[in-house]
């Protein structure tokens, strides 16, 4: 496990992995760990749990890490390293805005291993933190043990949902409360409303379930998420779907890629198409849950995934 030094200086020495088994857990009020980046910026990370270190990279793009909590308790089963991405939360951001696009968050991820001092770490990747995941395999998948893709955004490998997919999703959820503000919400933001306030607004169709828990984790969005951050992610040049797939098909570790029935984001069958661009994958359908299926259902997502990584 690793022990976090809450003051690090510049170009400190990496940390020795513990091999005591006398774990601190440090819940969500401790303070955030903090390390010097490829570029010199200062980026944040807190530890949950104990265990084998895992690395959890945030979506939004451009939300703060907040909002994965200890996903649903898997911090019971593995050490979770929760990353905030640059320009969000309490990472600085860069002086250089262009570093905020996919395929350079990736070097961040690299930055972070160092810092710990470990030679192989395992990855978890939420929706947009799925793409940088898939990323850092691409271009570092020696310094992968095993690779989690959690309701993950597609775009980077050219296998975003298509209309027919929104259109069966809405059709499912037509009879929910929710659905007509929604979908007030999803035309605005073809309009061009970017604002937090209107991605809250179409927050409830992310959820299986509507409920309090579910209410109080979008609204946390309020906060949590950086338009210019999330701009920068999806900036010219991020993507090149072709070159990932290649790259992808040769990343021979452990891949869970790991879907929900009601999530528009990640389709059950753009999900499987991801899987077979993959060695060694298999899929897991998380049936009712939504975008966020440790919120929906965190006993059966904790279950999964702690035995995919053993």
């Amino acid at each position: 496990m690793i022990r976090p030094r809450w003051r690090v200086r510049r170009n400190s020495s990496s940390w020795a992995r513990s091999t005591t088994s006398a774990v601190a857990i440090f819940g969500m009020m401790c303070s955030m760990a903090r390390f010097t980046s490829y570029d010199g910026t200062e980026l944040a990370y807190r530890i949950e749990g104990s265990g084998e270190p895992l690395i959890c990279l945030a979506g939004g793009p451009g939300r703060a890490s907040s909002y994965l909590g200890d996903l649903g308790g898997l911090s019971a089963h593995r050490q979770l390293v929760v990353l905030d991405n640059r320009g969000t939360g309490s990472s600085d951001s860069p002086e250089h805005p262009i570093t905020y696009r996919r395929d350079f968050l990736v070097r961040d991820v690299e930055a972070l291993r160092a810092h710990l001092g470990l030679d192989v770490v395992d990855v978890l990747g939420h929706s947009a933190g799925a793409g940088i995941a898939m990323g850092y395999a691409q271009d570092f998948p020696q310094r992968i043990g095993k690779l989690v893709l959690l309701t993950p955004a597609l775009r980077s490998v050219g296998l975003s949902p298509e209309q027919s997919d929104w259109d069966s999703f809405l059709a499912a959820r037509s009879g929910e409360p929710w659905f007509a503000q929604v979908v007030g919400a999803l035309a605005k933001d073809k309009a061009g409303d970017n604002s937090v306030e209107n991605r809250v607004a179409a927050s409830p169709m992310l959820y299986g379930t509507w409920s309090s828990r579910a209410q109080e984790h979008a609204a946390a969005e309020l906060q949590e998420w950086k338009y210019e951050v999330g701009l920068g992610y999806n900036a010219e040049g991020a993507f090149t779907p072709g070159v990932l797939r290649r790259a992808l098909a040769d990343f021979s570790h452990p891949v869970l890629v790991y879907c929900a029935s009601a999530d528009p984001i990640s389709p059950v069958r753009r999900c499987a198409e991801l899987v077979e661009l993959f060695p060694n994958a298999q899929l897991i359908v998380h049936e009712g849950a939504g975008h966020y299926a440790w919120v929906d259902d965190p006993e059966w997502l904790v279950k999964q995934v702690a035995t995919f990584l053993g």
